[in-house]
């Protein structure tokens, strides 16, 4: 079945197109949420929620653009709207300084240490951190997404980086 066929069998409500839809990209949209959520049923929850909006809305998808990064879209600002709606984003001082040590070099740890580590922060630092360092959008447009101010989403990056720089040296000297 061509992803055109698909899309319009999941816009008829056809069980088994939402099915293989689901099964499709599931993978992929369980990593964003994952890299959102604080643990794995934290992330299923959201996968979940986010396959619900995307069949409710998928009659609004019109076939211009990727259909993947639309899908990739929907369950971003699934989580971040589940975010907004338990107020897990409150605000904080904007007074924290931005770029701190930033040529410090930091010991090598391994990658699944370090989304240990970003999962462990605090939501609105790892929502911050996320959308900023991993998926490039400005301080501008985090804290339109986040209700925030650019200095909020700044100061939220910077405490971030400063608790990861922590965690990453605490654990070197634990190796050493």
């Amino acid at each position: 079945m061509s992803l055109e066929e698909l899309i319009k069998n999941c816009k008829a409500n056809k069980r088994s197109a939402q099915e293989h839809l689901y099964r499709q990209y599931a993978g992929i949209l369980y990593g964003i949420c994952l890299k959102y959520s604080k643990n794995k049923t934290e992330a299923e929850d959201n996968l979940h929620d986010s396959f619900m909006t995307i069949y409710e809305k998928i009659g609004q998808y019109n076939f211009k653009g990727s259909f993947e990064g639309w899908i990739k879209r929907i369950t971003v600002n699934t989580v971040l709207q589940k975010y907004r709606k338990d107020a897990y984003l409150d605000i904080v001082s904007e007074n924290w300084p931005e770029n701190e040590d930033d040529d410090e070099e930091l010991p090598t740890i391994n990658l699944s240490t370090l989304l240990g580590y970003i999962q462990e922060l605090p939501n609105k630092y790892r929502v911050t951190f996320n959308l900023y360092v991993l998926d490039g959008y400005s301080h501008k447009e985090i804290s339109e997404l986040l209700g925030t101010s650019p200095g909020t989403s700044k100061s939220n990056l910077a405490r971030a980086r400063s608790i990861l720089k922590e965690k990453i040296i605490k654990e070197s000297i634990n190796i050493a």
